[in-house]
């Protein structure tokens, strides 16, 4: 395929940036930005905006890419898709010039063109670094548009918005969510961003004024921001995951320690996941900082856990050994499983790590209500629960959706992305009625109930057509008890039937009506 720039030779706008204002912020006057995803638009506009000299580059050359940059050429800024000529990818080339890469989240630090920007000296950094640079333009700016609208200035100088941080193989999105809605419910203003909602740069940057960010950030997005200094951050757990982005579990796990780099009130860590206190252990933080464990026993000084259905905090209370304060029930989070409790304990260490109120935690808790898909309650059917936690796409998250149900008939199976599962099947063996298996590497997952559970019957569908999820539901609705929960946690990623995780789960909640309408 040949090349395709698209590009634009009007002059910049000298508002409301400039080459100028993009070094106050320690910006080149040249910018290459990798991928033309969200966030690399963002990126590219914000820059562009600063008056840098934008490039994006991607190997994509498809009508949404053309459209795409389409738009961006009228900002100024030039695109590269697809082909170069002589045969390179376009995401493949450092353009000449170029003084900074910032890379969409997904890139591997492997490819080709960071390679090119290593050999010349050029750093790669991600938009969450972009935006940690840009926060006290993004108060300026807000100072100025208030000056120009005749309303109050206040103080161009305020600090930025403080960002408390989350990461973790799972979970990082209900805690996130959990964490703005307790924000929220303190009165502050803030916003669920990072990973989910709108991208960190246009919210930096935007018109809305913060007193506080909930911050989700994945292991890819760490791994490219090396000067974040959070408030105060948590892992909340770690399993293996993106192994084959990262190379090793040790570099997985380093790239999520950088969470805690720098915090100046407290690291949250998981009292279960020795692996998640060891990264505070070796986090360079301020001084003063404190390590904030949650735990779902009883907690101890400097903790928060659960007592007798009370959600307790040892931490941030006076008299901390002998003191601890009631912050909720059990029963006001959404759903009460174990693992939703774990993190809802470590969204009110952040908020509390903050300053929030006990009463904000309990309300912000009993306000939060979670995305689908995420041990969602679909409909009981003839005295049979039927859940979908579709997003359970990875051993860690199936493994703690099966720990809050019992008995279950598991529906599992898709691409296990070098996934074993025997340690799932042991640990869950005793909870399964059934399981009836699906995708493209359901034979991993049954080799190991072979092995680990040999007396539970399961059913292996080998049908990928658009009726396969019926087809499984009303297998597992045969093996299912009155009292028992079929849950959908396939422990695998599911592109191998489906568009994405959303599609499966909302297959399977289809399906689950269509048996209720059968059964009435």
């Amino acid at each position: 395929m040949g090349s395709r720039q698209v590009s634009d030779d009007r002059t910049l706008p000298a508002e409301p940036g400039s080459a100028t204002e993009a070094a106050r912020y320690g910006l080149p006057d040249r910018i290459t930005v990798a991928g033309l995803g969200v966030s690399g638009v963002s990126a590219a506009r914000a820059l562009a905006g600063l008056g840098a000299r934008v490039t994006v580059v991607d190997n994509g050359d498809g009508d949404a890419h053309r459209a795409k940059a389409a738009e961006l050429a009228e900002q100024g800024i030039e695109v590269r898709l697809g082909h170069l000529e002589g045969g390179a990818r376009a995401g493949d080339v450092l353009p000449e010039g170029t003084g900074l890469v910032v890379t969409s989240p997904g890139w591997k630090p492997d490819s080709p063109l960071f390679a090119a920007a290593a050999a010349a000296g050029v750093d790669v950094v991600g938009d969450v670094e972009i935006a940690w640079r840009l926060r006290e333009l993004g108060v300026r700016r807000r100072a100025a548009a208030r000056k120009a609208a005749g309303g109050p200035v206040g103080d161009s100088q305020a600090a930025p918005a403080a960002w408390l941080a989350i990461t973790g193989t799972n979970g990082k999105t209900t805690t996130t969510q959990m964490l703005a809605s307790i924000l929220k419910a303190a009165g502050l203003r803030t916003a669920a961003v990072g990973n989910i909602g709108t991208p960190i740069i246009d919210v930096v940057l935007g018109e809305q004024e913060y007193d506080v960010l909930a911050v989700e950030l994945s292991s890819y997005q760490l791994h490219w921001a090396p000067s974040l200094r959070a408030h105060s951050a948590a892992v909340l757990n770690l399993a293996p995951d993106h192994l084959d982005w990262h190379g090793s579990m040790e570099a997985y796990a380093a790239d999520k320690g950088r969470i805690y780099e720098g915090n100046t009130v407290a690291c949250v860590y998981n009292v279960a996941d020795p692996a998640t206190e060891k990264l505070v252990e070796d986090a360079d933080v301020e001084e003063g900082c404190r390590a904030i464990g949650f735990t779902l026993g009883a907690p101890g000084p400097s903790m928060l856990g659960v007592v007798d259905g009370i959600l307790v905090d040892r931490a941030f209370v006076k008299n901390r050994h002998k003191n601890a304060q009631e912050l909720a029930e059990v029963k006001d989070v959404n759903p009460p499983a174990p693992h939703n409790i774990a993190n809802a304990l470590a969204a009110a260490a952040l908020a509390r790590a903050f300053g929030v109120e006990p009463r904000a935690v309990r309300d912000g808790l009993r306000d939060f209500r979670p995305d689908a898909h995420r041990v969602a309650y679909v409909e009981e059917v003839g005295s049979v629960s039927y859940i979908d936690d579709s997003k359970a796409t990875n051993t860690h998250a199936a493994e703690a959706s099966l720990a809050a149900f019992e008995p279950v008939v598991w529906i599992a199976g898709g691409l296990a992305k070098g996934a074993t599962f025997d340690e799932l099947v042991q640990k869950s063996a005793k909870r399964l009625r059934g399981v009836v298996l699906m995708g493209a590497d359901r034979a991993l997952i049954a080799e190991a109930l072979a092995r680990h559970a040999p007396e539970v019957p399961v059913v292996d569908l080998a049908r990928t057509d658009t009726g396969a999820m019926l087809a499984a539901v009303r297998e597992a609705a045969a093996l299912a008890e009155p009292g028992d929960t079929v849950l959908l946690a396939p422990a695998c990623a599911s592109m191998d039937m489906f568009a994405n995780y959303n599609e499966r789960g909302d297959a399977f909640a289809d399906a689950v009506r269509e048996l209720a309408a059968e059964s009435a």
